[in-house]
């Protein structure tokens, strides 16, 4: 089965934009995954194909009409699940690409102006997701980066699986650092366990280092790591 990212939004022409190059590039040309655009304007009420108005309330900006955007998610017929891209949404995280991944694909809302009526978020169970705690100018670059990130998990897409297993989050760390040739840069020498053929030493070394970045740089996920750990020891 083809895994399908169905995107809607007033912007169809941002896509596939990086989509359409590289790993996911390579993999939509081979039929592993396809991307469908629905414009949202398409199911607008008037000549001038409005889909915002001003919010109940009062305040600055527009709020996406609730009345266009279930027409669109009506109309596009996309697969589970249905997912919004907002700042306020769950963090999004590797364990939650792998699932999505591991679905048949994804219908993904783009967001614009101050956000969406809550109504239509309410009435479709909308599941919101942000890439982190920033705000963008709508939610198509987000949409890019989660199919991306789905994309490249999806069977055969990355040339060696073995890479997915290691690199950041896989096993709930950071990824240990990389080196490559010259040997001596710069100054700087390659640490010598790296270049020792021991392999146990270099697997520790990895472990450890995988290990310091995670507690140094993200002190959330060394405490989920620290906790699994002593899970497994119980």
């Amino acid at each position: 089965m083809t895994w399908r990212a169905t995107v809607l939004t007033i912007f169809p022409e941002m896509l596939p934009g990086p989509l359409a190059h590289s790993l996911a590039g390579k993999a939509m040309q081979a039929g592993v995954w396809r991307l469908e655009t629905v414009d949202i304007r398409d199911f607008a009420r008037d000549k001038h194909r409005s889909v915002d108005d001003a919010p109940f309330g009062g305040g600055p900006g527009m709020v996406m009409r609730p009345d266009v955007l279930d027409a669109a998610i009506g109309g596009a017929a996309g697969p589970s699940p249905l997912i919004l891209l907002s700042p306020r949404g769950r963090r999004l995280d590797q364990e939650r690409v792998r699932a999505l991944a591991d679905g048949p694909g994804v219908t993904l809302v783009c967001g614009r102006f101050e956000g969406v009526d809550e109504r239509v978020i309410e009435a479709h169970g909308l599941e919101e997701l942000s890439l982190g705690d920033f705000v963008l100018s709508g939610g198509e670059p987000a949409a890019i980066a989660l199919i991306d990130a789905c994309v490249r998990l999806l069977p055969g897409v990355v040339g060696c699986a073995e890479t997915l297993a290691e690199e950041s989050f896989a096993a709930g760390l950071l990824e240990y650092p990389h080196y490559t040739r010259p040997q001596v840069w710069d100054g700087r020498s390659v640490p010598e366990v790296l270049v020792s053929g021991d392999h146990r030493r270099i697997a520790e070394w990895r472990q450890a280092e995988a290990e310091r970045l995670t507690h140094e740089r993200r002190p959330d996920l060394w405490r989920r790591h620290v906790a699994r750990m002593e899970e497994v020891e119980r």
